[in-house]
């Protein structure tokens, strides 16, 4: 009785009640660190603002599990798309196993391409990063960023991160899987150092520049896939592939070489997020210019093997139109009792295997 003052049932209930609370609070506080970004500051607007304050964000270590959070969340979505699109359309096009893990690969690339090609733009058009290219580099580090921008590279990386697990799910073959790993690892290095070194707004333009090129390529052979005449979409993609490699160099060298050279502040400082040194400058623009160059020797090689393939396809349809003529001229041999038996049906002709087989 000295230590229940009250009835110990009322009691005990009473404690679980208030257990159950703290308990509610703690999973509440919690899931706010996965689901919510964090890290944000509020800064009072400007005399050319309306709104009264504005909550900008930096990146720490909870971005981890936020991260983490919306990797599962792809997972997710991942499979949705292909229970429900891709897989009624392989049902319905019969494809062999070769074309249907890679109608699988650019139906989920392109619709996330798609995705971050529309939000990303968004972006550049509502921070005037486009009308103004020296915003790039001006006013770096870019340690306060907006909502948007934040969460553009929190999905990022979650993305990207997501598609460790998915080369499980989507039993990939071991001789694809060192490919895949060092696509993926090529996306999270860049996203990540853009992410971290407070290169953001160079990063969301050269994003949004590369996720379109890759766009057009998937959406492509998605077209291809369907119908394999369809062609126009592979030659306008070469053409931006390179135009796009171009213009990535050419904005990479004015970023590093011209508008971060320049800058007034070049010591290297961690706690204002300052990474404008000489080694950094020149180890980002070399990661950049090698990426490129990886990149267009993948594209070369290629074109070098669609070139050999249509090469080599065309001697075999020449020597095809010519067995056919030969063909249709021993018809008219046998027709007229020369070399052999005239057969009814005309078997022997491969002008009538032809037909037959069309």
């Amino acid at each position: 009785l000295c230590f229940f003052p009250k009835d110990p049932q009322v009691y005990f209930h009473e404690n679980l009640q208030h257990f159950c609370f703290f308990l509610f609070q703690i999973t509440a506080k919690a899931a706010v660190i996965f689901v919510t970004l964090q890290y944000n500051v509020t800064i009072p607007a400007t005399e050319e603002q309306s709104a009264e304050t504005i909550s900008l964000y930096y990146y720490g270590i909870k971005d981890l599990a936020t991260i983490f959070f919306y990797m599962l969340v792809a997972i997710i979505i991942h499979a949705i798309i292909q229970e429900y699109v891709l897989d009624k359309i392989n049902r319905k096009m019969h494809f062999s196993k070769t074309k249907h893990s890679k109608f699988n690969e650019s139906g989920q690339l392109s619709a996330f391409y798609l995705f971050s090609c529309v939000w990303g733009t968004s972006i550049l058009v509502s921070e005037n990063y486009i009308s103004d290219p020296t915003s790039l580099w001006r006013d770096y580090p870019h340690t306060l960023i907006p909502f948007q921008m934040k969460f553009f590279y929190i999905l990022q990386l979650a993305y990207w991160f997501h598609a460790f697990p998915e080369l499980y799910f989507q039993k990939t073959k071991k001789e694809d899987i060192f490919r895949q790993i060092v696509y993926i690892g090529l996306y999270l290095f860049h996203i990540a150092g853009a992410y971290l070194l407070n290169l953001t707004h160079l990063g969301l333009v050269l994003l949004v520049l590369h996720y379109f090129v890759e766009f057009l390529f998937h959406i492509s052979r998605l077209f291809y896939f369907s119908d394999e005449k369809y062609q126009k979409g592979f030659s306008l993609w070469a053409v931006l592939f390179v135009l796009g490699r171009l213009l990535t160099l050419i904005l990479s060298v004015l970023t590093f070489g011209f508008g971060l050279a320049r800058a007034e502040d070049q010591q290297l400082n961690f706690s204002t997020g300052n990474f404008n040194i000489l080694a950094v400058r020149i180890s980002v623009l070399a990661s950049i210019c090698m990426t490129q160059a990886f990149m267009m020797w993948k594209f070369i090689n290629f074109q070098l093997r669609r070139w050999r393939e249509h090469s080599s396809s065309q001697p075999q349809s020449v020597k095809k139109k010519f067995v056919s003529a030969k063909g249709k001229t021993s018809r008219k041999e046998r027709e007229n009792g020369i070399n052999g038996t005239v057969t009814s049906n005309g078997a022997d002709s491969p002008r009538s295997r032809k037909d037959k087989s069309s």
